[in-house]
């Protein structure tokens, strides 16, 4: 006596696109034979979960290249360092580097950030853009924080709004802190060497605006070349990871 249900045989079925035989196949491409058949020879088409095309035609005029994303170019860059390279496997990346120290590793931080009410916390870049941490104090529940950056010295400007993250409970007579996560997408076409972005954050809180731009100075990052060196070992598990 079980309280178990029965257990019941799973029995697989073949698709019925999918021939069993190399007999069967042929057989399903030869229209019917039969006087005043009207069916026509069996087609077989694949698509995705929503009906979609899975492949997708694109036709190419004489003398068009095809357009290449820059950082599948990069990539391959990459991969031709690492298959010509003798020694240990070197070569190199452009990214965008601070030209400041990171706020959250100064000693002046906290002291910063009570005068300023708004301070950068973090900053790091990636292929995509670049992403980072404020640290505003808790003035009201009602708050707006964002980031104002640019690409050519404030010809143009543009604002991202930041997010509420996470919040510091007060402590040694502290008041509490809330922290904001942003991220400034960088255009690919801007990653070259020597290009520069600035921004700086703003803080919004009853009726009144603050302001960290790194004493006037605004934050930067600059696009640099950076070297990257790996022992020869090591270049499989590279390959995999990229």
């Amino acid at each position: 006596s079980s309280c178990d249900p029965a257990l019941r045989p799973i029995i697989r079925r073949r698709a019925r696109s999918l021939p069993t035989s190399p007999d069967r196949r042929k057989r399903a491409a030869v229209p019917c034979q039969v006087p005043g058949c009207q069916s026509r020879m069996n087609r077989v088409r694949f698509a995705d979960a929503l009906g979609l095309e899975l492949t997708e035609v694109k036709v190419f005029q004489t003398g068009e290249d095809p357009s290449i994303p820059l950082h599948v170019l990069s990539r391959l860059s990459i991969n031709s360092d690492l298959w010509y390279s003798s020694s240990d496997l070197e070569f190199t990346m452009q990214c965008l580097v601070p030209d400041f120290q990171q706020p959250a590793d100064c000693m002046d931080f906290s002291s910063r950030l009570q005068e300023q009410q708004v301070c950068l916390e973090r900053v790091t870049s990636s292929d995509l853009g670049l992403s980072g941490t404020i640290q505003v104090c808790n003035v009201a529940f009602e708050k707006q924080v964002s980031v104002r950056y640019t690409f050519n010295q404030w010809k143009s400007l543009h604002e991202v709004c930041a997010h509420w993250h996470s919040s510091i409970p007060e402590k040694n007579g502290q008041d509490q802190v809330d922290v904001f996560t942003f991220f400034l997408p960088v255009p690919p076409f801007l990653l070259q060497l020597c290009s520069v972005v600035q921004f700086a954050a703003r803080y919004q809180v009853n009726g009144r605006e603050y302001w960290d731009n790194n004493r006037g100075k605004n934050y930067s990052l600059t696009c640099r070349t950076h070297p990257l060196k790996m022992p020869r070992e090591c270049e499989e598990s590279w390959i995999h990871f990229i």
